[in-house]
């Protein structure tokens, strides 16, 4: 049988840890949701390579030629 929970992310690492300690229940993360420290870290760099490329020290593929290559 499968049971779908919605826990708290402040209770989360406490509540695999207790249930990882069943031996007759197996944990299996479908989805996991990034982090803020995580999303914060991909804008970052997102805004890094916005820079490299308007200062032209990052090479671009034009939007024509990518979508002409799928």
């Amino acid at each position: 049988m499968r049971l779908v929970l919605s826990i708290q992310d402040s209770k989360l690492s406490f509540f695999l840890e207790l249930i990882r300690n069943f031996r007759f229940i197996k944990v299996e993360v479908l989805d996991k949701e990034p982090s803020k420290e995580e999303i914060k870290s991909n804008i970052r760099k997102g805004v890094k390579e916005l820079q490299l490329i308007e200062k032209g020290k990052l090479k671009t593929t034009p939007l024509k030629d990518f979508l002409n290559g799928l």
